[in-house]
C-alpha cells in the first residue's frame, strides 16, 4: 500500500519544479561529471569518479522519492471544521504562554515557524481535538499541559 503525503497545493507544485530540475539540469551536471571522470582512466582509485557516482545516486533516490511523494500526494485544504485536523490553525494554552500552531503533513514540516507534522507526536495529539480540550503532551523537555483555545 502506497504511503500518502499531505502536501498544501503550493508544497506540490514546489516538488514537481524540484523534479523537473533534477531530471534536467541536475542530471545533465552529474552525468557530465560522471563522463569525465570515466575519461581519467582506472576507477578503483579515482575520486572524481566516486564523487560523481555518489552524487549520481545521490540524485536518483531523490527523483525516486520526489516522484513517490507526486504520485501519493494529497492535497491540504483549509478546513472550518470545529476539529483539529490537518490543514488547522490552533491557538493552544502552553505552560509558558499562547502558542499557534498549523498541522501540515511531513513534507512540509517547520516547528519553529509553528508548523507542526500531523506524524509528529504533538501533531498527533492535536488531531481530533476541539475547542476547550485539555490534555498532556510529552515533548522534549517533560510533560506540558494544553488547552486548545480556538480552532481556526
Amino acid at each position: 500500500m502506497d504511503q500518502k503525503y499531505f502536501v498544501t497545493q503550493q508544497r506540490l507544485e514546489t516538488l514537481k519544479k524540484e523534479l523537473e530540475d533534477l531530471k534536467g539540469p541536475g542530471s545533465e551536471d552529474v552525468a557530465s561529471q560522471l563522463a569525465a571522470a570515466i575519461q581519467m582512466g582506472d576507477l578503483s582509485e579515482n575520486a572524481a569518479y566516486e564523487d560523481a557516482k555518489d552524487k549520481h545516486a545521490a540524485i536518483n533516490k531523490r527523483i525516486a522519492d520526489l516522484e513517490d511523494i507526486i504520485a501519493n500526494a494529497v492535497i491540504i485544504e483549509a478546513t472550518k471544521s470545529a476539529m483539529v485536523n490537518i490543514g488547522s490553525r490552533i491557538k493552544v494554552q502552553w505552560a509558558d504562554g499562547k502558542k499557534e500552531f498549523t498541522i501540515v503533513g511531513s513534507q512540509e514540516a517547520d516547528p519553529i515557524n509553528g508548523k507542526i507534522s500531523n506524524e509528529s507526536p504533538l501533531g498527533r495529539n492535536f488531531i481530533g481535538k476541539k475547542k476547550g480540550d485539555k490534555f498532556s503532551v510529552i515533548v522534549p523537555k517533560g510533560t506540558v499541559e494544553c488547552k486548545i483555545l480556538e480552532v481556526m
